[in-house]
């Protein structure tokens, strides 16, 4: 399977389940890795054929923007299920980074791997 990347997407929403946590927006950092079939695209040269990484940044961002969970886990999960709803990829691996939830720790975070069939499974 062929990889589509994108590294250091950094997104500023309201995240946490502490009170001063949903005050005002903290940074996360996300990593993406997209299992895509890339030979269409790069028969064609066009980019109709491709997963357009802009459009994925920009959906990842409105997600984390506006859903505004409580967990990563959860935020996680929100983005890998509306990511395969929008586009033709077959797995995900997803890491999400929230530097300064913890004192002393440069960052913790989650990530989650999903493939296409997962969501066929339990019926979405």
């Amino acid at each position: 399977m062929d990889k589509v990347f994108i590294r250091g997407l950094q997104v500023e929403t309201i995240i946490g389940v502490h009170g001063w946590e949903r005050q005002l927006p903290r940074p996360l950092i996300l990593q993406l890795e997209l299992g895509v079939d890339t030979r269409e695209a790069a028969a064609s040269d066009q980019v109709r054929d491709a997963i357009d990484y802009d459009a994925v940044t920009q959906r990842v961002k409105k997600i984390a923007q506006d859903f505004q969970p409580q967990l990563l886990e959860t935020l996680a999960e929100k983005i890998a299920r509306e990511l395969f709803d929008a586009f033709a990829i077959q797995s995900l691996r997803l890491a999400i980074d929230k530097p300064g939830a913890v004192a002393d720790v440069k960052s913790v975070g989650v990530e989650i791997e999903r493939r296409r069939e997962d969501y066929a499974v339990c019926g979405r």
